[in-house]
């Protein structure tokens, strides 16, 4: 296959994706990562997420999700048997293939995870990935505080994010991640530490039941060859390589995420929403 035709195939694969109009050179760094195919997107990787659903007990419980993408966590919450599933995400492309994905085993609603229209204590779960990072300190605060409206008491909200390192990271250094990262990314990103991430948690009035960290390797072989499978780890390499704007974009933030990889690790936190009455709840 030729390099011009290689380009068009990868064309025609990205156009359902989100925002698939723009190019690679100013697009959101987790829609050009969709474009060459990778699928999961999070900072700490498939393992990570698994692990975090565990926590969150699943099985049996009404689980909301906010910002689901291209539904690859939502596959596996649906494997854990829920009672019932709903994803609420912003984009309409991604809600439309989310939806389709789901079929008859959920809903989708073309919501902002800020303001869901959900009913009031209508979950036992709120799971939510790679989505506050991307948010400033009052969007974030909207976003945790419609999650712990949603939940019933004792229910849990569950995380993965992008955290800095370790907690006492001098000020200066956070500053240039932050900045390096909304260049490279093209995502105002304001990553916290594992600390201040459990700190703004409890501080919407939840009360933190675990936090688990893994490294930050998004790009990395290893961590790919896990994450998507060896077979489809070639196909992304390939369409990096056969793609001169893609390679452009996501060599840039390959560069940067191991320039800070040290700095950077995803971190997964599930808290819990105290029961009714009890101030005291912090088992």
């Amino acid at each position: 296959m030729t390099d011009s035709n290689q380009t068009e195939e990868n064309a025609n694969a990205s156009e359902a994706l989100p925002i698939s109009q723009r190019p690679a050179s100013n697009a959101p760094g987790h829609w050009v990562l969709a474009r060459v195919g990778k699928r999961v997107l999070r900072p700490g990787g498939l393992e990570l997420t698994l692990q975090m659903l565990s926590n969150a007990r699943l099985t049996g419980a009404r689980v909301v999700e906010f910002a689901p993408g291209l539904g690859r966590t939502a596959t596996e919450i649906l494997a854990a048997r829920p009672a019932s599933y709903t994803g609420i995400e912003k984009d309409p492309v991604a809600a439309k293939q989310v939806a389709e994905l789901v079929g008859a085993r959920g809903t989708v609603v073309n919501a902002d995870a800020a303001e869901t229209g959900l009913d009031a204590g209508s979950a036992d779960v709120v799971v939510g990935e790679a989505m506050l990072t991307m948010q400033g300190e009052k969007a974030k605060r909207a976003i945790i505080s419609e999650a712990v409206r949603l939940l019933a008491p004792g229910g849990r909200y569950a995380i993965h994010e992008l955290a800095v390192q370790p907690d006492n990271i001098d000020e200066e250094l956070h500053t240039r991640i932050r900045q390096d990262l909304a260049r490279a990314i093209h995502v105002n990103a304001r990553p916290l530490t594992c600390e201040q991430w459990a700190e703004l948690l409890e501080e919407c009035g939840l009360v933190v039941e675990t936090i688990q960290t893994a490294p930050m390797a998004l790009l990395d072989f290893s961590r790919n060859v896990r994450d998507e499978g060896f077979v489809q780890t070639l196909r992304i390499i390939r369409n990096v390589l056969s793609d001169r704007e893609l390679r452009a974009r996501v060599l840039g933030m390959r560069r940067t995420f191991r320039t800070y990889q040290d700095s950077m690790c995803g971190v997964t936190i599930v808290a819990r929403k105290p029961l009714e009455g009890n101030t005291n709840d912090a088992q």
